[in-house]
Parts: C-alpha cells; sequence; structure tokens
C-alpha cells in the first residue's frame, strides 16, 4: 500500500523511557509504518516567562509555564537511542520531530533518521527550515495556520537549501531557487506538505480538506494530512482525497495526564483507523470506468 501512516506518539510517553517503547509497541501492533516522537530541549526551546496554549490548560487541568511542563515531557537522549534500536527490531521505522537545532543535529547525526518533520509552529523559523534542507534528508512539511504565502515562501527556502551550501541566504536567493526548474524538481523529489487545523481537538466544521487539493494544484507536491480531530473518519477521507502520508497523534490511555492525551487515539483506535486506510486505498481503483471482473458475470442477466 502507498500511503505512509505515522503513528504520534509525540510527548504521549510524558518523559518515561518504558512509556516510549510501549507506545513503540503498540505503533508495530495496529500496522503503522512509522512512529514519530518530539526531540527537544526544554530550556533551549522556550523562555521562563512561555505561557501554555489554550488547549493545553484545558487538558492537563494545569496553569504552568511551557517551561515547566516541557521539563517533565522530554526524553533524554540516550533513552533516544534505545526506542531507535526498538523500533529497528521490530521493524518500525523511528521517527522525530526536532525543535531546536541541537536537537535536529542530534537526531540527524547520532540517531541517523531516514527523513524530517517540520512542525506547523517553525514554518516560520527561516533559519531553522533552511538547517533541515542542508541535512538532503527528505521532508515532511505540515502546515497548520498557513497560508499558500507562508507555505510557498518556506518551500523557496527548503530549494534554497537543497540546492545552496554556500551561498548568501536572502529572500531573492530563496525566490529564485523555488522558481528554478532544479528547485522544482528537488522539490518534487524531497518534499510532501501536510494539510493540518492547529486545534486539538480540530472542530470538523475547520478541517477544510479541499485546501489539500488546493494545495496539490498550486505547489505540484505530494500532500498528505496531519490530523488533530476527534475519531478516524478525517483521515480516511483525506486518503480518498488523495493524501499520501496521514499523521495521528496515539496514546496508550487518554485519561493520562498531558497536554497530547486527549486529542490521541488509543491503540485500538489507531489500528481501526489504519485498517480502514488500507481498505479506502483498495477501494480508490484507477478511475477508468468499465466493467470489473466482478461484474462481467452479470452483464448477461
Amino acid at each position: 500500500m502507498s500511503v505512509l501512516v505515522i503513528a504520534e506518539a509525540g510527548v504521549n510517553h510524558n518523559g518515561d523511557e518504558t512509556l516510549a517503547l510501549k507506545l513503540v509497541d503498540a505503533a508495530h501492533k495496529a500496522g503503522a509504518d512509522v512512529v514519530k516522537f518530539q526531540t527537544f530541549n526544554a530550556n533551549k526551546l522556550v523562555t521562563e516567562d512561555a505561557k501554555q496554549a489554550d488547549y493545553q490548560i484545558a487538558n492537563t487541568n494545569k496553569h504552568e509555564s511551557q517551561l515547566l511542563m516541557l521539563e517533565r515531557l522530554e526524553l533524554s537522549r540516550d533513552a533516544h537511542f534505545r526506542v531507535r534500536e526498538h523500533c529497528e527490531s521490530l521493524g518500525i521505522e523511528f521517527l522525530s520531530t526536532a525543535f531546536d537545532s541541537d536537537s535536529l543535529n542530534f537526531l540527524v547525526n547520532e540517531i541517523g533518521v531516514n527523513r524530517l518533520k517540520i512542525p506547523s509552529g517553525e514554518i516560520s523559523n527561516a533559519p531553522f527550515i533552511l538547517e533541515h534542507a542542508r541535512t538532503g534528508l527528505d521532508i515532511i512539511l505540515s502546515t497548520g495556520m498557513c497560508s499558500l504565502a507562508d507555505i510557498e515562501y518556506a518551500l523557496g527556502i527548503l530549494a534554497f537549501g537543497y540546492l545552496n551550501d554556500k551561498t548568501q541566504p536572502s529572500n531573492e536567493a530563496f525566490s529564485e531557487a523555488y522558481s528554478s526548474l532544479d528547485g522544482q524538481n528537488i522539490l518534487q523529489n524531497k518534499v510532501t506538505i501536510l494539510h493540518c487545523t492547529t486545534e486539538y481537538p480540530a472542530p470538523l466544521k475547520e478541517i477544510n480538506l479541499k485546501a489539500m487539493n488546493t494545495m496539490a494544484d498550486t505547489f505540484g507536491l505530494n500532500i498528505g494530512y496531519s490530523d488533530h480531530s476527534e475519531g478516524i473518519v478525517v483521515p480516511l477521507a483525506a486518503v480518498a482525497r488523495s493524501a499520501v502520508i496521514i499523521e495521528k497523534h496515539f496514546t496508550l490511555d487518554r485519561k493520562m495526564e498531558g497536554p497530547d492525551h486527549q486529542a490521541s487515539l488509543e491503540p485500538s483506535q489507531l489500528e481501526e483507523m489504519i485498517s480502514g486506510i488500507r481498505k479506502v486505498e483498495s477501494a480508490i481503483g484507477n478511475g477508468v470506468k468499465a466493467p470489473s471482473k466482478s461484474e462481467v458475470k452479470n452483464i448477461a442477466v
């Protein structure tokens, strides 16, 4: 099957390596292709005064700083190696989103990830996007909270980063790289865009799956979908609209304490979603309107 299913463990391990390993087991059992975590150093990521998002306050039932919350959710560097090794033993791909430069370097040069994921919140962080492109790895770009102009600007940075090792970065250079034939070719080979609605849970009326088609028509790239809605209906609909990647948060127990558990699937739901994705893939077909094999016998009747 062609749809890449990313089971987003994120920080649902609550900083506990044992829970992280159990999340890998659950993702593998459910049939996911990839299990994804988040790699960051809280002290390098946020200030002491940074506030929680409204959904984080609601989901954790705590009023505290981002720093205090994130410090509890860090997965140690040593634990990353053991989690990756566990993934390798099971045959499921390990992936993690980096939120700072040191974490990106760690994932690329020490852990050895196969691809990178840029989260929606970093799409306006030009230096960080450039660092991602200069690794040369394939990139998944999430586009929550973005306009088409935001996405085009980020793609220009990626094209420039892939093509230029030493050229001085500038808006003009980004635009030139994006407009070039080489830039377009490398984006098509290296980058997949994910549609996303950045709210937890995302209201159904604000999902706007038609935006996937708009982005595909505008940029000519593969399009996927990162889902924050409740349940599994929307990811299945996204596959029917030609999503090549589906990313979905999951947890061992939605009642656990933490910012993302309540907007996540439990293992049985994750398994049901992946099974549904594979069924939808089988039903999509090739688009040719002609009698199917099972129909032929009914023509004479």
